[in-house]
């Protein structure tokens, strides 16, 4: 499994391209994109490794995750991806429930639903690696003043859902750097309770 990150958009949003090596199929997972030019550097990048985008996931609905849905499927053919919960505003192809799996060449992504930072909040988990969307940050969590944020649902969905997994799974997050779930149980402020 391949890994890329592009920070995009305004917030700087985390937008991956996964991709198998093998096969290279893979998938998009929040693309945030304000520009043009940052969908050209994403799609350069796609072409130059030869992928053939599957999926475009959201792991939520909010406008710096979902901003370039249209554009980006436009040019790959994609279908987009987003929990049931989300607002009817995200135009889907496809609604994701609590532990679908989403085959993408030799790997599989397994959706785990972490709501609290929104209703619809997911987290894609595979071998060794979780993305964690906006619920888990290195050192930190998802907002939960928004409309339909929970700080208590949140925290039920992280210890619940991501806490249990082993260690040395590497977190992929929505805004800033990676991280691992061992570091985060030993790191993370919020976790310490």
């Amino acid at each position: 499994m391949i890994v890329k990150c592009f920070k995009v958009g305004w917030l700087s949003t985390n937008c991956y391209v996964v991709g198998c090596e093998e096969t290279k199929e893979a998938v998009l997972i929040d693309p945030g994109l304000e520009t043009e030019a940052e969908a050209e550097l994403i799609l350069d990048y796609i072409k130059q490794n030869g992928f053939r985008i599957k999926y475009i996931i959201n792991t939520h609905g909010h406008p710096d995750h979902i901003s370039g849905n249209a554009a980006m499927k436009q040019e790959t053919g994609a279908p987009i991806l987003i929990h049931e919960k989300a607002d009817d505003r995200v135009e889907a192809d496809r609604k994701l429930r609590d532990g679908d799996v989403i085959s993408v060449g030799n790997f599989k992504l397994t959706v785990l639903h972490t709501p609290g930072h929104t209703p619809c909040g997911i987290c894609l988990l595979g071998d060794n690696i979780v993305f964690t969307g906006d619920s888990l940050f290195a050192g930190s969590i998802g907002r939960t003043d928004f409309p339909g944020g929970s700080f208590q649902q949140l925290m039920k969905s992280i210890k619940t859902k991501l806490l249990p997994l082993p260690n040395n799974f590497k977190v992929y997050p929505g805004h800033e750097s990676s991280s691992t779930i061992g570091d985060e149980k030993k790191y993370n402020p919020f976790l310490q309770t």
